[in-house]
């Protein structure tokens, strides 16, 4: 019986699949491509984390988020380096603030 994936996965899958004395199909995505499907594996990560919290899920969203970065050109290093700058600026979500509205006295 042969079922259909047609999406993304770890590097190490392939290997793992063998192991368990199956067969399986790769095929090596260009760099656009790539970039569609993480973007369609970040949007399934999300989903999973949302679906149960659990660390485990996080983990493939920060995985996926990783490869983005690099995809479109920035090292780990540069993305942190935006991540704080931003944070320095706007600030975290550490006081756990709730807008609930803005009125323009002008």
């Amino acid at each position: 019986m042969k079922k259909i994936y047609n999406k993304l996965v770890r590097d190490n899958i392939p290997e793992i699949i063998e192991k368990d004395h199956k067969e399986c199909n790769i095929r090596i995505l260009e760099k656009e491509e790539y970039f569609v499907e993480l973007n369609k594996k970040l949007d399934e990560e999300i989903k999973e984390y949302k679906e149960k919290y659990s660390i485990e899920e996080l983990v493939d969203v920060q995985e996926i988020i990783n490869s983005i970065v690099k995809v479109k050109g920035y090292s780990l290093e540069e993305f942190n380096k935006i991540r704080k700058t931003k944070k320095m600026k706007n600030g975290g979500f550490d006081k756990k603030l709730f807008l609930i509205d803005v009125e323009d006295n002008k």
